[in-house]
């Protein structure tokens, strides 16, 4: 069992950035990739970003260029957005792979308005 903890998310102007936390708990030796996946409103989950153990790398289209997902060794993925835009809004979530299972996060909320 993996528990994910998001945090991060808020509201920022357009042009602005932010920076999202996601802390895995639990079963994490088995965990062989993280991402980020956002839901939009009236939209379906789609992928932004995912790294795995190997420190492989994979962006969507619409943000690469503008967001950069790290991880560090205790479990934790970030998200790095910047040059935000308002159709970046969206409720960011945690996706982690481990032994073939995907766990979600309860997801943050990003908004981008003036």
């Amino acid at each position: 069992q993996v528990r994910l903890l998001e945090s991060g998310g808020g509201s920022v102007q357009p042009g602005g950035s932010l920076r999202l936390s996601c802390a895995a708990s639990g079963s994490i030796s088995g965990i062989n990739a993280m991402g980020w996946y956002r839901q939009g409103p009236g939209r379906q989950r789609e992928l932004v970003a995912t790294i795995t153990t190997g420190g492989q790398l994979n962006y969507a289209e619409a943000v690469k260029g503008r967001f950069t997902i790290s991880r560090d060794n205790a479990g934790t993925v970030y998200l790095q957005m910047n040059s935000l835009k308002p159709e970046d809004t969206a409720v960011y979530l945690c996706g982690v792979d481990a032994r073939q299972i995907r766990y979600w996060g309860r997801g943050t909320q990003v908004t981008v308005s003036s």
